[in-house]
């Protein structure tokens, strides 16, 4: 079911639809990563009943609640996409999830003394609307994208480049903007008898919040005069009446092959997303205590690492891309490029090795922040060769007749590693003694380099076996950098269930 395109006119050749849904994700990433960059480290922080502060949970489980979250988050797309294409429409459900999620960050954001005694309460209520909202806003916008444009036009992958350059620029400012909220509306207060400045990580919610509604708002002003009928109408009816007439038939060998190669490839996304998504966990605590961010007398925002990967994607993703066109026949298939993305992850947490050895076990000393700049690069590095893999692998590989549930698959693929990755960066320990910690950060992250290695080198070995079983859907390609491009910048949508049409 197609609904007929807009003639809202052309705004650097494409349809201002585009920059509409350009915007509205651009702010609404912004309010996510904005939210993702502070939760362990407000769970973590001092309770202040006089404003400010965080919960005071333990780091082990911090950190496991954040895996819980963020695999939720890669859950509840599944029913929402499901919703929005037999019951919503794409536009209600954005709307209604935009909200949702405005909700919830503002509940996250309610201040603890106006709910003495309920803070914790109210903190799951708001993590919980804001993972329903999710569900529904996440899996809908990319799609419209698409929808914009008739089947073959030549401007489709550019525009599908232009969008997801805006979720970086979202995810980047994040960083940089929800710093500025929580140190600028803290304050000193006494706690047990000392001096101490207490962020208000209530503000930073706060921030998210509205960054969450100027998405909505830019959506209602002008979706209709820039997208027409596109998200209107279910689109999946039409569909599912053509499914229950077709003949059920069974998978050919060459079907089964293509998803065993989905399989396995699945076993190895988990072990890259359950050590690339200690960022936001374990990495961002390593951050807050333990690194030396000062710059002679300032201090940098544990929050501004949490955009170095954005700022990376954006600018390595044209090298990376140039790379590939330049290789020829010689550039690596997607198993071996997958091979390489554990090796990189690997050489990042030899920096995170690095760091806890640099302090020499003293845990009143301080590590280098150049240790987690190389880190969160080399994880960079690692996320810009998986953009041939992933849901695009998915699409090229799954039988029509079952690639939603295949789609389904990958995405329980994504959310187990983020599960795993809260588990995995928990072993940090319920424990306040930092030599502790220290020791068992040093285990963690030689335990995820080593794990990453040893995946790396059984995958290059299966790669060519894979690629039998993909029975032509890998091959020789002639891609222009434009398309390569695109591929690589799309890597931070692919692995956050973005799926495009």
């Amino acid at each position: 079911m197609s609904a007929s395109k807009p003639d809202a006119g052309t705004f650097l050749g494409h349809p201002k639809g585009l920059f509409l849904l350009f915007t509205t994700e651009l702010w609404e990433r912004f309010s996510y990563y904005a939210m993702r960059a502070i939760l362990v480290l407000y769970l973590v922080d001092r309770v202040s009943t006089e404003g400010g502060g965080g919960l005071g949970w333990t780091q082990a489980d911090a950190l496991s609640l954040y895996g819980t979250f963020t695999g939720l988050v890669y859950l509840t797309p599944l029913i929402g996409g499901w919703l929005a294409d037999n019951v919503l429409g794409q536009r209600k459900a954005i709307m209604i999830g935009g909200a949702m999620m405005a909700i919830g960050q503002f509940l996250l954001g309610t201040p603890h003394t106006w709910i003495p005694g309920m803070e914790t309460q109210v903190f799951y209520l708001g993590l919980g609307v804001l993972i329903l909202g999710n569900g529904l806003f996440k899996p809908n916008i990319s799609t419209m994208v698409g929808d914009l444009y008739h089947e073959g036009d030549h401007r489709r992958d550019g525009a599908f480049t232009i969008f997801y350059m805006g979720i970086n620029v979202g995810a980047a400012l994040s960083g940089f903007l929800v710093a500025w909220a929580y140190k600028a509306f803290g304050s000193t207060q006494v706690i047990d008898g000392a001096e101490v400045f207490v962020n208000d990580w209530q503000a930073g919610f706060i921030l998210a919040g509205i960054g969450m509604v100027i998405s909505l708002i830019i959506q209602a002003v002008w979706a209709q005069r820039l997208l027409g009928d596109i998200g209107n109408v279910p689109a999946a009816k039409q569909d599912l009446a053509n499914k229950k007439s077709a003949k059920k038939e069974p998978l050919t060998a060459k079907e089964r092959d293509r998803i065993k190669v989905i399989m396995v490839m699945g076993l190895f996304t988990i072990i890259f997303w359950a050590g690339f998504e200690q960022a936001g966990g374990l990495m961002n605590l390593f951050t807050n205590e333990f690194t030396d961010r000062t710059i002679g007398t300032w201090e940098v925002p544990t929050t501004w690492f949490q955009s170095l990967n954005a700022i990376f994607i954006v600018v390595f993703a044209p090298v990376i891309a140039s790379l590939w066109v330049r290789m020829g026949d010689k550039e690596p298939n997607s198993p071996v490029k997958f091979a390489m993305g554990l090796f990189l992850l690997a050489v990042g947490f030899v920096f995170m090795i690095g760091a806890v050895v640099e302090m020499g076990g003293d845990p009143t000393a301080k590590s280098s922040m150049w240790w987690l700049v190389g880190a969160y690069f080399f994880h960079t590095m690692g996320e810009l060769c998986l953009s041939p893999i992933g849901l695009s692998m998915v699409t090229k590989l799954a039988p029509l007749r079952i690639a939603s549930l295949m789609m389904g698959a990958w995405f329980l693929f994504i959310a187990a590693a983020n599960k795993i990755a809260g588990i995995v960066g928990s072993f940090i320990g319920h424990s306040g003694e930092k030599e502790e910690q220290l020791a068992n950060a040093l285990s963690i992250f030689g335990g995820i380099a080593i794990t990453a290695a040893i995946s790396g080198v059984i995958l290059y070995f299966m790669a060519d076996k894979l690629v039998d079983w993909m029975h032509g859907a890998e091959g020789p390609q002639q891609k222009s950098e434009d398309k390569v491009l695109e591929e690589e910048v799309a890597v931070t949508a692919d692995h956050e269930a973005m799926p495009r049409s």
